[in-house]
């Protein structure tokens, strides 16, 4: 018989962000947010008004709206999703490094 209980690393983690920069997540920021969860082990998806999409998918994040003020949630889960989580808010809290 197998142990169900959730370990800290299988855990789903989430962080609530808004979209900052002017221009929204167009192109650019599409690739920088990209480059950046692909270089985490953890499953991570990008949410909006129920919506997910994979954060390693640059059509999937230019799908999902995300104009400036946009309000999206961060899921991670596996043994690095906390400091996916942070690496990714710190980009929507820079503004993508734009403005």
């Amino acid at each position: 018989m197998s142990d169900s209980t959730p370990t800290p690393a299988s855990t789903p983690l989430t962080r609530d962000v808004t979209v900052l920069n002017r221009y929204g997540i167009h192109a650019r920021p599409a690739a920088l947010l990209v480059k950046t969860a692909s270089r985490f082990k953890a499953e991570i998806f990008i949410e909006k008004n129920g919506v997910k999409v994979n954060a390693k998918s640059i059509m999937g994040l230019l799908t999902i709206e995300g104009n400036h003020g946009a309000r999206l949630r961060l899921h991670a889960s596996g043994a690095d999703a906390a400091e996916a989580l942070d690496t990714l808010a710190q980009l929507f809290e820079q503004r993508f490094f734009e403005d």
